[in-house]
Parts: structure tokens; C-alpha cells; sequence
């Protein structure tokens, strides 16, 4: 039977302090691998690290901004010796209505997503081709980049600069040893997206009902993809873009249902009620 090794691989994780950075992490290291995880909440950082060990270091960094990036990876270095995978997971969604959009929340979702996976992406790269060593990033994008989705815009546009971006890459530093590879997770609820993204438990409810397989993803799925795809099982997989969502993007983008079953003002009222809720 094949295990997946991550023996002493050096993995940075970006959002691994929670959902799914954290379930990957756990993952990562029940496989071997140390792991340096990225967020701006210290407290759910360390406490990660200290129900996961040694093996996990916390940093407090900033993915929209270069000089954090930039600090956190030197940093790992400098610990570590080395860095072998980066893994963008960091993200931000919501719903609304793209009309009522403020240029400074599209900002919010597209410099989290977009701008801090190039900045991860940027430093990683430069340093494993200065130092001609092998590297793999791993960018965590969505099913509906390549049909964009409504009530959740932002998300669809940046993600979908993440998976060009990728494909780009893994183009452009396949000579330098450099793997680049993108998981498209489906319907993985987490408390913190979750709360942002289901108006409330009738919707909930009626999204369910659309899963072809009757459930959501289960996070140690997921882990188990993204272990496999930065191990040496995988040597030969690049520019690869891979779904994990049990078909349920085969019926189309997942919040399109919503302009379905409810009409424009009580959805607004509804995302209304969401952000105050996530707000508190």
C-alpha cells in the first residue's frame, strides 16, 4: 500500500490557522512534513501550533502585503533551513449583490486572494531558482473560475486570476524544477465561511439538496488530495487545475441558485442580515 511521505518537507501554509489551511496542515504533518502557517489573528495561529506541536510555527503576516510576505518566508528559512511547498489558501468571501458593491470590499476579497498568492508565489519562486532548488506552490482556487458565479463576484474574478496565474507559472518554472498546481474545492463547510455564505438554514437546506453525492466534502478528503500533489507521488503533475466537489459543479456555479429561489430585495435584505451578524 502507497503512503503519502512528507518527511522532513518544508511546507508554508497562508490561512492555516483555521478551516481548511488548518485541516491541511494536520494533514501535512500526520505525513511528516513541518509546516509554517500564515495569519493575522495571533491567537488562532498559536493555538494551532499548540495543539498541533513542534512541527507547526506560527507567523503573524499580512498576504497583501510584500514586506510581511517577505519577513514570514525569511523567517522560515532562517528556521528551517529551507522551504520546499507554499500552499495559498488564504481567502475571503461573502455574499452580495454586485450592484451594491463597494470598490473597497471588492479591494478586500481581490488583494487577499489575488495579490497575496502572486507575493507568496513571487518570493518562493526566486528563491528556489537563485538557489536551483525544486519547489511546488499550491494555489487553492474554486469550481466556478471558469464560469464566474453570482452574489460572490469578487471571489469568482480573483480566484480566477489565481488559476491563470498558475497555469502561467507552471509553464514558465517547469525548466527551473518548479511545480505549480491548483485544488478546486467544492462545498467544504467551515464556521467561518459558512456563516458568511448561507442567508440561513432553509437555503442551507435547499443547497444541500443540489449535492449530486448528498453531502459536502469532508475535510481530511481534501487534506489527502493536497499531501499527494506535494509529495514525491506526484513528480510529474504540473499546470494541473483539479476539482474536488462529489460533480456538484456539473449543474452549474454554486450561488447561482439563489437568483432561483428568492427574489432580489429579500436576498439583499438577507446578505443585509449576514454581514451585521458577521460583523458582531
Amino acid at each position: 500500500m502507497l503512503k503519502i511521505d512528507l518527511t522532513d518537507k518544508v511546507i508554508v501554509v497562508t490561512g492555516g490557522g483555521t478551516g481548511l489551511g488548518r485541516a491541511m496542515t494536520e494533514t501535512f504533518i500526520r505525513c511528516g512534513a513541518k509546516v509554517a502557517i500564515c495569519g493575522r489573528r495571533q491567537h488562532v495561529l498559536e493555538e494551532t501550533a499548540r495543539v498541533s506541536g513542534p512541527q507547526v510555527l506560527p507567523f503573524v503576516c499580512d498576504v497583501r502585503d510584500w514586506e510581511s510576505v517577505s519577513q514570514f518566508l525569511s523567517h522560515v528559512v532562517r528556521t528551517w533551513g529551507k522551504l520546499d511547498a507554499v500552499v495559498n489558501n488564504a481567502a475571503g468571501n461573502f455574499l452580495a449583490a454586485s450592484e451594491t458593491l463597494s470598490p473597497r470590499a471588492f479591494r478586500a476579497i481581490v488583494d487577499i486572494v489575488l495579490v497575496g498568492s502572486f507575493h507568496m508565489s513571487r518570493w518562493a519562486g526566486a528563491y528556489w531558482i537563485e538557489n536551483k532548488f525544486p519547489g511546488h506552490i499550491l494555489n487553492i482556487v474554486t469550481t466556478y473560475t471558469d464560469t464566474g458565479c453570482a452574489f460572490v463576484m469578487p471571489s469568482a474574478a480573483a480566484k480566477a486570476g489565481v488559476q491563470a496565474m498558475t497555469l502561467s507559472l507552471a509553464y514558465e518554472w517547469a525548466m527551473y524544477g518548479i511545480r505549480v498546481n491548483a485544488i478546486a474545492p467544492g462545498s467544504f463547510p467551515t464556521e467561518g465561511a459558512w456563516s458568511r455564505l448561507m442567508p440561513d438554514a432553509q437555503m442551507e437546506q435547499l443547497y444541500r439538496q443540489r449535492m449530486p453525492m448528498g453531502r459536502y466534502g469532508r475535510y481530511e478528503e481534501l487534506g489527502a488530495l493536497a499531501a499527494f500533489l506535494l509529495s514525491d507521488l506526484a513528480p510529474y503533475i504540473t499546470g494541473a487545475v483539479i476539482p474536488i466537489d462529489g460533480a456538484e459543479r456539473l449543474q452549474g456555479a454554486s450561488f447561482n441558485y439563489l437568483a432561483q429561489v428568492a427574489d432580489r430585495e429579500t436576498l439583499k435584505k438577507a446578505f443585509q442580515a449576514l454581514k451585521e451578524a458577521s460583523a458582531r
